[in-house]
């Protein structure tokens, strides 16, 4: 299905959506289609409500940072479009200035900041080249956001 296609479909269901798909690329989390299958679960489940992201990676592609109010359309594992989100706020702080609210939020492994350090470290080392290393203080852009459709999960672990 392409995105004009999923978003007719969203549209249909959920109330308040613009007219126009957003104007930026469609994404999915992580770097593999492991990370976005899994993440997305998370997202879906309503356990993941915030995301982060390396702001040397916007400036190498030239992207302007993630804005509150703005829609994105979430990709599957296998590159489908299957979710709708609408980013509530971006903040951008050093690494080592993530806090423990927000970590909670990402809803990866045990929630905890230790974790999100652990877990942000090794992907950024094992995913992302910028020709520039790890550093404690590298900007973070921290994104809340909310899931505008489908609306989740059911019982039974199924999009509703």
């Amino acid at each position: 299905m392409t995105v004009a296609e999923f978003w007719a479909r969203a549209r249909a269901t959920t109330p308040g959506l613009p007219v126009d798909p957003p104007s930026g690329e469609p994404w999915g989390f992580g770097a593999t289609p492991e990370h976005a299958d899994a993440l997305l679960a998370l997202v879906l489940a309503g356990i993941k409500t915030g995301t982060s992201s390396y702001v040397w990676e916007y400036e190498a592609d030239n992207e302007p940072l993630p804005q509150a109010g703005q829609y994105d359309v979430i990709l599957d594992g296998s590159g489908q479009p299957a979710a709708i989100l609408r980013t509530v706020s971006v903040e951008v702080v050093p690494f080592n200035r993530v806090t423990a609210e927000h970590a909670h939020a990402e809803g990866e492994d045990d929630r905890t900041l230790d974790s999100w350090r652990r877990i942000h470290r090794e992907f950024y080392e094992q995913h992302v080249n910028l020709g520039r290393q790890f550093a404690e203080d590298m900007p973070i852009a921290c994104e809340r956001f909310e899931l505008v459709h489908p609306t989740g999960l059911d019982s039974a672990g199924r999009i509703r």
